[in-house]
């Protein structure tokens, strides 16, 4: 179990939270129910204490996994629950969608059913949706706290104008203020050090961050020099996923996992420390496909990162820039990676 010298403030609430959350968007998809609620019960076995998922994640089944297990196990009281709603979840009607008041109040209701609790610790924007005002969204998630459904509200893959727009709002028109931003960082794709995490930080939210691991990339995954290694799920998926694996991509995640070397430390480990000991972050989500990859993952919430890791990392992609586009999933992000 970590020491409470561990944990870290959840943004501007009383909360704390581990310095590695557990993600669970492979519940379901591909990893068995069985095999995801032993990552759950390992993960807060060994001090991991948020839980962080979505309705759209196997289409609600990631959430009924959770719930089934954390009523099995009894330790609901034990974490910070975390999901999401904005991306429809079956085939429903053209409102089954985005941020607005309807979707919404239903999308909660519907979670809080998939997950067998009475409340959402941390209910979040899956993204933003530029079609409906902020302040609807903001008042229909004020009159879900007032309601007692939900504790808490965030926001993911955020502009930094958004992130500021709905502080302002919370201000001035008594609106619950979110707090907590999700966001895609990770060493391939350092963009949001110019604007996103430094506004996160003014705004005092918590800061969790999804794909740490560059999907593989900087496991040494991916070589532009053997093409049968670019033969994965993923990029035969195509779409965003594939558009993220390119060769130049590949090949500073080999040039990385020979620094990782240097320090005798595994790429995994050390791109998931990298991430975790970045000024205003406050905790990578770890999405382990398996109980095996989770226990490896554990190790490095006692780790730290020592400046020389830092500037052999900064040598491989300089702060502030990218060669690889993990903002393609944001809908207010124009353009692409030249």
């Amino acid at each position: 179990m970590l020491d409470h010298s561990f944990y870290r403030p959840l943004g501007r609430t009383g909360l704390y939270v581990s310095p590695i959350c557990l993600g669970c968007d492979n519940f379901a998809n591909p990893t068995s129910a069985e095999e995801s609620s032993s990552i759950i019960n390992c993960a807060i076995d060994n001090g991991i204490n948020l839980i962080d998922t979505a309705n759209g994640y196997a289409n609600g089944q990631s959430e009924e996994i959770i719930g089934r297990c954390l009523k099995e196990n009894g330790r609901r009281d034990d974490v910070i629950l975390a999901t999401k709603a904005y991306y429809p979840v079956g085939n429903k009607g053209i409102n089954d969608r985005g941020n607005s008041r309807k979707h919404l109040i239903k999308a909660c209701e519907d979670s809080l059913r998939r997950l067998q609790t009475d409340y959402i610790d941390l209910y979040q924007t899956h993204r933003v949706c530029m079609q409906t005002p902020l302040e609807e969204t903001l008042g229909a998630l004020t009159d879900l706290q007032r309601q007692g459904k939900i504790r808490y509200a965030g926001s993911t893959t955020s502009p930094s104008w958004k992130i500021t727009e709905s502080s302002m709002l919370a201000d001035y028109r008594g609106l619950i203020r979110m707090v907590s931003e999700q966001l895609p960082y990770n060493l391939l794709d350092r963009r949001v050090e110019n604007e996103i995490l430094p506004a996160a930080q003014a705004a005092g939210l918590a800061v969790f961050v999804w794909s740490p691991l560059a999907m593989g990339l900087l496991t040494g995954r991916y070589d532009s020099s053997k093409p049968e290694s670019f033969d994965t799920p993923r990029f035969g998926r195509g779409g965003i996923y594939a558009e993220r694996i390119t060769h130049r991509a590949a090949d500073a995640g080999q040039q990385f996992v020979r620094v990782a070397r240097d320090f005798d430390i595994s790429p995994a480990h050390l791109a998931l420390l990298w991430v975790k000991d970045q000024p205003g972050v406050t905790a990578p989500l770890c999405g382990p496909r398996t109980l095996a990859q989770l226990e490896d993952a554990l190790p490095v919430m006692k780790m730290s990162l020592s400046e020389a890791m830092r500037c052999a990392c900064d040598q491989v992609v300089p702060p502030g820039s990218a060669i690889a586009n993990f903002l393609n999933s944001a809908p207010w992000m124009k353009g692409r990676l030249l």
